[in-house]
């Protein structure tokens, strides 16, 4: 972040109810941001929280810091010198999976989106208050560690297509899939639950697990899943739009390709 308005707001203690239940270690949390009152302000509040904690100013030297220990989650400015922030979302995605939370400026739609695309787990738009960020940090690392934990299902299949959660890979009609982590937990979902209509806010919750946030994401991962799947995307035969409530799986309006 680059001005002081854009600063979440100052709060004078950092809150410890919030802090997550004690396993072995507390988790590891990188922070990267160019403002360093953002920063310390995130910091302390994580600190707060339970979190062991470490800062990064700029994008190599998030990538530095992450390459000398791999964070348990990343929250992630966008607007980084040297390496922006996207950038620095994929490389650390290329080197294993890690949550990653984005800092967005508010309105910075497309940003936002290409975030989710490339792999970030959540986003909170500036200014925010330190607060929800320590929240939505916990709810990340409790998914993803259940996620962990859970016994791998087995490969779901339906209309031409195929998943596999083991390998993480999809295709149609034999040819790979390029989903992003969010399409495909998406895509599972719907052939989990084919014929069945979700509405965008039980599938922010029962897909990704999201409690709040801005519906128009299922949307723009609706719309981008459709691109990649169905023979017409502007013509949708497989994720139908049920009007008033949400979307619907049918594998019966698969098309020949």
């Amino acid at each position: 972040m680059n001005s002081m308005e854009e600063a979440p707001a100052r709060e004078t203690a950092p809150p410890r109810e919030t802090a997550p239940a004690r396993e072995s270690a507390p988790a590891r949390i990188l922070v990267v941001d160019d403002d360093p009152t953002v920063s310390e302000v995130v910091a302390g509040y994580l600190r707060g929280a339970g979190f062991a904690v470490e800062e990064a100013g700029d994008g190599p030297a998030a990538l530095e810091a992450a390459g000398r220990a791999r964070p348990d989650l990343v929250v992630l400015d966008l607007m980084l010198p040297g390496i922006d922030g996207l950038e620095v979302c994929r490389r650390l995605r290329a080197g294993g999976p890690v949550p990653v939370i984005m800092l967005t400026a508010r309105g910075d739609e497309d940003d936002r989106i290409t975030g989710l695309e490339v792999g970030a787990d959540d986003y909170v738009t500036k200014p925010f208050s330190p607060r929800e960020l320590v929240l939505r940090v916990t709810s990340v690392l409790r998914r993803s560690r259940a996620a962990a934990a859970a016994a791998v299902p087995a490969p779901l299949t339906g209309a031409g297509l195929s998943l596999d959660p083991a390998t993480h890979r999809a295709t149609r009609d034999g040819a790979e899939l390029a989903l992003t982590l969010r399409e495909f937990d998406l895509l599972a979902h719907f052939l989990r639950h084919p014929g069945r209509a979700h509405g965008r806010e039980e599938l922010m919750r029962e897909v990704w697990g999201w409690d709040f946030g801005d519906l128009s994401t299922v949307t723009v991962h609706v719309r981008r899943l459709r691109a990649k799947i169905e023979q017409d995307p502007g013509s949708p035969r497989l994720i139908q739009t049920v009007w008033g409530v949400g979307y619907r799986f049918e594998p019966g309006g698969a098309v020949a390709a």
